[in-house]
């Protein structure tokens, strides 16, 4: 069975950094475009950057310039340093991946239970 695991979440300053990270277990055959997301109490989850196999890499605006994802494909790993983190990054972090399995080779979507962040003083 496909599972995704964050972990490196919890209690920052202002102006702090944590590393999260997701690891993916299980029998896949194909581990493709991985995302992390959050979602803030009281609001919608959103999107905050992803990364392909091939290490390409995008962000949503507000974290461009503060937060790196990256991904070790050989363990499996997706990845999210957060640097200079502020009141309003508390979420709970969610990691997402496209996923293959070796029991049909069918590509779907699949979500880690989620980490939280919490930014204050």
């Amino acid at each position: 069975q496909v599972q995704l695991v964050e972990s490196g979440g919890g209690l920052v300053q202002p102006g702090g950094s944590l590393r999260l990270s997701c690891v993916a277990s299980g029998s896949i055959w194909s581990l493709n475009l991985m995302r992390w997301y959050r979602q803030a109490p009281g609001k919608q989850r959103e999107l905050v950057a992803y990364i392909d196999r091939d290490g390409s890499a995008d962000y949503v605006d507000y974290v461009r310039g503060r937060f790196t994802i990256s991904r070790d494909n050989a363990k499996k790993t997706v990845y999210l340093r957060m640097n200079s983190l502020k009141p309003e990054d508390t979420a709970v972090y969610y990691c997402n991946a496209d996923i293959a399995p070796c029991s049909d080779l069918r590509e779907d979507d699949y979500w880690g239970q989620g980490t939280q962040v919490t930014v204050s003083s």
